[in-house]
C-alpha cells in the first residue's frame, strides 16, 4: 500500500513526497478512505501512530476539492480541537506540510502569548483553525472567531481533554458548531465520560482502532534500574557520561521535579531543559528547538507537557520517576523506537514506587528486565520487602484501581499522570507528526 493508492490528489502526494512519505501507517489508511466520503471516524488510537496525517490530508483534500467547485469564502470551514500548546502547533505544521500547493490557510491559535497576532490573521480569514479550547473561547466571546460556516469538527486527544479539565469547554465550542458537519474524534483510551461525548457528537460514525495501549514496541529495548530515591540524581548523571547517549528525553511526575533535575545536570556540565505548564510558550518552544536541534542533550518534561511533540530519532526515553498511571509508560516509551528505528527504555524505581511497577508489569504482561550492574543498587532486602508487603495489601489499600488513580483518586500525594506523544520520522513509513 502507497499514498498513491488512496485516491488522493496531485498537490497533497508531491507535498507528501517531498516530506519523504511513501507508506501510510495502519490508522492512515484505514482512516483516509473513510474520511474522503465525507463520514464521520471514531479513532482510538495513541499519539504516535499518524492519526494527524490520517485527518490531516483528506481534511486539505475535501476543502481543496471543495474550493474548486465553489467560490473562495473567507470563513472558517474546518476546526482542529486539541488539548496542548505543542500539540496544536505540530498539528499546525502539519498542514503547513501537506498542503503547501493547496493554496488553503490555516492558524493555530493558543494561550500563552498576544492575541493581537492571531486576531490579524483570523481577520484576513483562514480555511482551517487550529485551536486550544481555553484561548479559542476567549476569541469567540470577543466576536473574533465566528463558527457558522465549520463543514469539519475535529477532536483530537480527547481523553487528555478530559484530563485536563477541559470537556466543559469543548461542549461549549461545540454548541456553536452547524449541526450538518463532518466530525472526527480520536482518543487513545475511551472511559466513560469520553464515550458518552462521542455518542452525542457522532452521526453514524465508523471505527477505526489501532495499537492497543497495553502494548510496547518491540524495537524498543526496556530496562529497570532499583535505586533509592536519593540516589537517582547519581545514577541519572552517571548514565548520561555514556557519549552513546546523544539525546534523551527525560520524564518526572512533577513542575518542581522536572526543575530540579534541570539544575543538578546543569551543575556537572551537562546541557539540559525543562518543558512543562509552569514555563512561558517562548521558552517551552525554545526548549523544544534546541532538543530537536541538540543544542540541549536532555529535555527534562512532564506528562501533559510532552503530549504531542514530534522528535527525530529520539534514542532514549529514562522514567526518572515512575508514572502512577501505568498506561503513562507505555505513552513514554513509546516517543523512542519509531518508524523501525530502536530506541532505549531506562526506568528508576525506588521503594515508593514499586506498587506503580506492578501495575505497569500487569499491563504490559512482561517484566521490564533489571539492570543489576549499575553503581547505586537498592539493596536486595528492601525491594523484597516491599514486593511481599504488596501481596499482603488490597487494591484499596494501595490506593485503588488504576481507573481511580486515572481519575485524580485514591492517594492524594501521586501526582495525576498523563501521557506524551512524540514521535519520529522516517522515509519508509507513514506521516507521523502527532
Amino acid at each position: 500500500m502507497s499514498f498513491e493508492n488512496l485516491n488522493l490528489i496531485e498537490p497533497i502526494l508531491r507535498a507528501l513526497k517531498t516530506e519523504g512519505y511513501t507508506t501510510p501507517t495502519p490508522i492512515q489508511e484505514q482512516a483516509i478512505p473513510i474520511i474522503l466520503q465525507n463520514k464521520d471516524l471514531l479513532g482510538c488510537a495513541q499519539t504516535g501512530t499518524g492519526k494527524t496525517a490520517a485527518f490531516a490530508i483528506p481534511i486539505l483534500q475535501l476543502l481543496y476539492q471543495d474550493r474548486l467547485q465553489h467560490k473562495e469564502q473567507k470563513t472558517i470551514k474546518a476546526l482542529i480541537l486539541t488539548p496542548t500548546r505543542e500539540l496544536a502547533i505540530q498539528i499546525d505544521e502539519s498542514f503547513a506540510a501537506y498542503g503547501r500547493h493547496t493554496g488553503l490557510k490555516h492558524l493555530v491559535i493558543f494561550g500563552g502569548v498576544s492575541q493581537n497576532p492571531q486576531v490579524d490573521a483570523l481577520r484576513r480569514g483562514v480555511d482551517i483553525l487550529v485551536a486550544t479550547p481555553g484561548r479559542l473561547l476567549d476569541l469567540m466571546n470577543q466576536r473574533h472567531v465566528h463558527l457558522d460556516h465549520i463543514r469539519m469538527l475535529v477532536l483530537d486527544e480527547a481523553d487528555r481533554m478530559l484530563d485536563m479539565g477541559f470537556v466543559h469547554d469543548v461542549k461549549k465550542i461545540i454548541a456553536k458548531v452547524p449541526v450538518k458537519r463532518q466530525t472526527l474524534f480520536f482518543s487513545a483510551t475511551m472511559p466513560n465520560e469520553i464515550q458518552q461525548l462521542a455518542n452525542t457528537i457522532l452521526t453514524k460514525p465508523e471505527k477505526v482502532e489501532v495499537t492497543p495501549v497495553s502494548s510496547t514496541a518491540d524495537t524498543i529495548q526496556q530496562s529497570l534500574f532499583y535505586v533509592e530515591k536519593n540516589d537517582k540524581r547519581a545514577l541519572l548523571i552517571h548514565l548520561l557520561k555514556d557519549k552513546a547517549i546523544k539525546t534523551a528525553l527525560v520524564f518526572t511526575r512533577t513542575k518542581h521535579g522536572a526543575d530540579k533535575v534541570v539544575k543538578d545536570l546543569v551543575k556537572v556540565g551537562i546541557t539540559a531543559e525543562a518543558i512543562h505548564g509552569n514555563k512561558s510558550q517562548n521558552a517551552r518552544q525554545r526548549a523544544l528547538s534546541n532538543f530537536k536541534n541538540r543544542t540541549t542533550r536532555v529535555l527534562i518534561a512532564t506528562d501533559i507537557a510532552a503530549r504531542g511533540i514530534d522528535i527525530d530519532e529520539l534514542t532514549h526515553v529514562i522514567n526518572y520517576e515512575l508514572p502512577n498511571i501505568p498506561e503513562t509508560y507505555v505513552h513514554r516509551i513509546g516517543r523512542t523506537g519509531r518508524a523501525g528505528l530502536n530506541g532505549i527504555a531506562l526506568s528508576f524505581c525506588d521503594e515508593e514506587e514499586i506498587e506503580f511497577l506492578k501495575d505497569i508489569h500487569k499491563l504490559i504482561s512482561k517484566q521490564i528486565p533489571v539492570e543489576e550492574g549499575h553503581p547505586y543498587p537498592m539493596s536486595p532486602q528492601s525491594i523484597v520487602a516491599k514486593h511481599e508487603e504488596g501481596k499482603k495489601k488490597g487494591p484499596a489499600q494501595r490506593g485503588g484501581s488504576s481507573n481511580q488513580r486515572g481519575r485524580g483518586f485514591g492517594n492524594p500525594n501521586r501526582s495525576r499522570g498523563g501521557s506524551s506523544g512524540m514521535s519520529g520520522r522516517s522515509s519508509s513509513r507513514g506521516a507521523r507528526r502527532d
